[in-house]
């Protein structure tokens, strides 16, 4: 039989989708995904891999990954008070809390933002609304934001602090007037928290429609995809439900579980993409050709003044250095590019291609 027409088979939502691309990085200086840059520690690796012999890879791994879920509850300090829930990554959580939902629910994020949110949203039927930032400094504009809230009763609203792609925090006063108003959940993403010094993490127990999210990928475990999300034990009582069993395989929670009880070889690499952070910001802030913007994360946004941002893409392409280009979103993002903080070296090589593909 013939293939039937796709718009028989397919949601029209989906079918005007495009798919999440991911660049192919091969024999390129890779800083456009935001990645921990540094390796494992020989002696590290080695203690690990003897730790691995002890994964039973003929059992199934335990459906609730209790060891790990509390040893990410004590190196996250998350209260007592809240329960926890475990993802295939972040983007599993967020697929997780939006399936949980009525089919004529609302969901609202900022935007830019992660595009997950409106992705997510989108291939499941729901309503998604987005809402500009302000211009330049990428703050909220609180009163769009209320005036949404108010118009779309959202189910759930996302804010990722700091911010994908922009890098900034929001102003966590801002952030309390939208918990306040929310009708519904507030997840605030905090996938970039081991480079930020600010969290809601410990206000947990002031807000009953608080969810935190983290994920260890930033942190330097990104091959693991491993997420987590923190919140009332009545609300993830019931995300649960929705969760697939055995979503973290054995392999997955005895790496993660390792890693956190060696935890002090992560904490030193991002100390020193923190200190990178600042040697390329302030590298960006003397060339007059480009505007950067302030970071919390590990990486920098920065828009091209002289040259269109595709083209400066493009240069840096040809000279071995493979970056994010955001201009093509258009918006607040128009010729901007994003840079992830790699090794002093990678970030050297990258500065320098960078003042060619502008000269």
């Amino acid at each position: 039989m013939p293939l039937p027409p796709l718009e028989t088979l397919f949601r029209r939502e989906v079918l005007a989708m495009s798919a999440y691309h991911v660049a192919d990085a091969s024999n390129y200086i890779k800083l456009d995904a935001m990645e921990n840059p540094y390796s494992w520690p020989d002696d590290i690796q080695q203690a690990w891999l003897q730790h691995l012999k002890t994964c039973p890879l003929n059992r199934y791994p335990d459906p609730e990954a209790k060891v790990l879920a509390d040893a990410l509850r004590r190196s996250n300090a998350i209260p007592e008070t809240s329960a926890i829930l475990l993802g295939n990554g972040s983007d599993e959580i967020i697929q997780i809390l939006l399936m949980a939902l009525p089919n004529t629910a609302a969901v609202l994020a900022p935007e830019p933002g992660f595009v997950m949110y409106k992705q997510i949203a989108l291939s499941l039927g729901l309503r998604y609304r987005g809402v500009p930032l302000a211009a330049e400094s990428f703050d909220l504009d609180l009163p769009a934001m209320l005036a949404a809230i108010e118009a779309e009763k959202p189910a759930v609203i996302f804010l990722a602090y700091p911010n994908n792609p922009t890098g900034n925090l929001f102003d966590p006063a801002a952030i309390e007037a939208i918990l306040a108003a929310a009708p519904g959940l507030v997840v605030v993403d905090e996938a970039y928290a081991p480079f930020a010094d600010a969290s809601f993490i410990e206000r947990l127990a002031q807000y009953d429609n608080l969810l935190v999210m983290r994920t260890v990928s930033k942190l330097g475990l990104a091959g693991l995809r491993l997420g987590f999300m923190a919140g009332p034990p009545a609300l993830l009582e019931q995300l649960n439900k929705v969760r697939l069993p055995y979503n973290i395989n054995c392999l997955t929670q005895a790496t993660a579980g390792f890693a956190l009880e060696h935890p002090q070889f992560l904490l030193e690499q991002t100390r020193l993409i923190r200190e990178q952070r600042g040697v390329v910001m302030q590298a960006l802030q003397a060339i007059d050709a480009v505007k950067a913007y302030p970071s919390a994360a590990n990486f920098i946004l920065f828009r091209t003044l002289t040259k269109p941002a595709g083209a400066v893409f493009a240069g840096l392409k040809q000279q071995g250095v493979l970056i994010k280009n955001l201009s093509a979103q258009g918006g607040l993002l128009e010729n901007c590019l994003r840079a992830t903080i790699g090794k002093p070296e990678e970030n050297q090589a990258f500065l320098q291609a960078l003042k060619a593909a502008l000269a």
